[in-house]
Order: structure tokens, then sequence, then C-alpha cells
């Protein structure tokens, strides 16, 4: 009578120290995305002119995170069994660590528009600082000139860059930084062009308006390109989405069927297989559709 005891006393002490050390570790994790996760990621939106405070960050990715565990709890889940109540917290608490990566999602997909919109406003950026250079601005003058007439994000980050020399930043060291925040390839050639410049000498005019006529080719075949493979991109999107789209009108039809589907091993297993599935095939379809120029 009294082994029975001990070892249930074991087993609860064990697993009070498991849940413990889960709990202390999810703490140290919630504290870590809401404080340097945060914080790093405003700085992030700061370089793209958003000025949003860490803590709004944080309270959108946990709110994101609850929202789709939730989601998954319910289709996965099941309250009535313990084996369902594990099975949807696993899949919703992997599915919710997921989505609390969604603000650097939200940064990525901004950045990248950002640049591409910078890397259009270019182009004639380097044309009209090419004509501010022969009427005899300086290469300073010629970048305040596309502050004021300029369209923003070009206007905005050259006028950071020339803060930064106000306040006493080295030309180059400016320029590099103005590289670094934007990660723009042309804009490095155009960097690259003026340091070359003013270390060695040469027409400048001339380079500007040679790289203004290169960039502009690259665009025009890159813009072929997306062309050419829109075909392959649907096709991509379609197939990937479509398992998804049956599932749900499945659900929404013939919820009996599906339910008890979503509650077994062999489901969850067929759908895990299914979303790795698709996965793959859609990082190999953009491996061919993404050709460097």
């Amino acid at each position: 009578m009294i082994i029975p005891i001990i070892i249930s006393l074991f087993f609860m002490l064990s697993f009070s120290g498991i849940a413990y050390v889960l709990m202390q570790a999810m703490s140290a994790g919630a504290d870590e995305y809401s404080g340097t996760y945060s914080a790093d990621t405003a700085r992030e939106f700061e370089d793209v002119f958003l000025f949003i405070p860490p803590r709004r960050i944080a309270e959108v990715g946990w709110t994101i995170a609850a929202a789709v565990f939730i989601t998954v709890f319910l289709l996965t889940g099941d309250l009535a069994t313990a084996r369902g109540i594990a099975v949807g917290c696993l899949l919703g608490g992997i599915t919710g660590a997921t989505a609390l990566k969604t603000p650097s999602w939200i940064l990525i997909f901004l950045r990248n528009r950002r640049r591409r919109r910078f890397n259009l406003q270019l182009v004639d950026t380097l044309i009209s600082m090419s004509n501010a250079l022969k009427a005899g601005f300086s290469i300073t003058q010629s970048f305040e000139s596309v502050v004021k007439d300029g369209e923003n994000p070009i206007a905005q980050e050259f006028d950071v860059f020339l803060q930064q020399t106000r306040v006493g930043v080295n030309f180059d060291a400016a320029l590099a930084n103005m590289d670094e925040r934007i990660g723009s390839n042309d804009l490095t050639l155009v960097v690259r062009a003026i340091e070359t410049s003013r270390k060695t000498g040469g027409n400048l005019t001339e380079i500007f308006e040679k790289i203004s006529a290169t960039i502009r080719e690259r665009m025009r075949i890159e813009n072929r390109i997306r062309t050419l493979t829109a075909q392959g991109k649907l096709q991509g999107i379609t197939v990937g989405a479509m398992p998804i789209f049956i599932m749900i009108a499945l659900m929404i039809v013939d919820p009996e069927t599906m339910l008890p589907f979503l509650h077994s091993n062999v489901g969850i297993g067929v759908l895990i297989s299914v979303a790795a599935l698709i996965f793959c095939g859609a990082m190999v379809i953009r491996k061919i559709i993404n050709i460097d120029v």
C-alpha cells in the first residue's frame, strides 16, 4: 500500500519539476520576445520610417499567436479526451510560436517594397544628380537637390545621409551607412562609383548616366522575366492553396467526416506530410522561377 503511494508521489514530483522548468523556459522566452526581440524589430521598422513602439509590436505578435493557437487547437484538439487536448496544445503551440515571427515577416515585406520603390526612383535621380553636377553643383549639393525636389523614399534616405554628414560623420562612412541600411545592389554600385571618383578622380556625370542606363536595362530584363514566370508563380500558388481550400470546404460541407480525421494520429500525420510536401514544392518552384539578372 505504501509503495504505490511513494511511486505516485515521485511521479507528481517529477511532473511538477518538468512543469516548473517548462514554465520558467516559457517565461524567459516571453520576456526575451517582449524585450530584446521587440526592441530590435522596432529599430528595424525605423529604417523604413515606421516608428512603432516595441510594446505595440509585442502586442501584435502575441495577439496573432493567440489567434493562431486557438484556431489550430479548435481544428485539431478535442476537449473530451486528454489525448485530444495534448495534440491540440502541441500543434497549436508550434503554429502559435511560429506566428510570433509575424512582425518580422511584415518588416521583410515592407523593406522589399521600399527597396523596389527606391530602385525605381534611383534611375531618374541619377540623371537629376548628373545634370546638377553639370550645372556646377557639388556632390553634396546634388544630394540636397534630390532631398528638396525628390519623392519618398529616396528623399528620406538621402536626407538621413545629409544629416549624418552635418553632425560630423565622414562622407564615405555616411554613404556606407545608407548602403547598408537600404540593401540595394543598385545603390551599392552608385556608392562604389562615388567613392572611386572621390579617390581617383573621373567624370562623375558620365558615370551616373552610364549607371542609370545599366539599371534601367536591368529593370527591363527583370520585368520581362517576371512576365514570363508569372504563369509558373500562379500555378504554384494554385496548387499549394488547393489542399487547404479543399479541407476547409469539406469541413463546412461534411464536418462529421473531417473532424474525426483531424483527431486521429493518421489524419494528423497526413496533414503534416501534406504541409511538408507543399512547402518543399513551393521552395522548388521559387528556386526555378527566381532568376538573378
